[in-house]
């Protein structure tokens, strides 16, 4: 696999377990609606996404080039 394609799993996969544990942490704690968690969740994914896209990618080139 090439270092892209790792890096996209790990930065995405991180990035839905932040939304999930938002959410998570919603239900158990929050008196929240549904919209509102779930908007949260996605919101969360999406920043996460964004954060950890540029500083995930270079990591796994780094660690595949050696």
């Amino acid at each position: 696999m090439s270092a892209g394609t790792v890096a996209a799993a790990i930065y995405t996969g991180l990035s839905v377990a932040a939304g999930l544990i938002f959410l998570a942490i919603t239900i158990a704690f929050g008196d929240y609606d549904w919209v509102a968690r779930i908007g949260g969740a996605v919101w969360v994914f999406a920043l996460c996404m964004i954060i950890l896209m540029p500083t995930v990618t270079p990591l796994v080139r780094e660690r595949t080039n050696r």
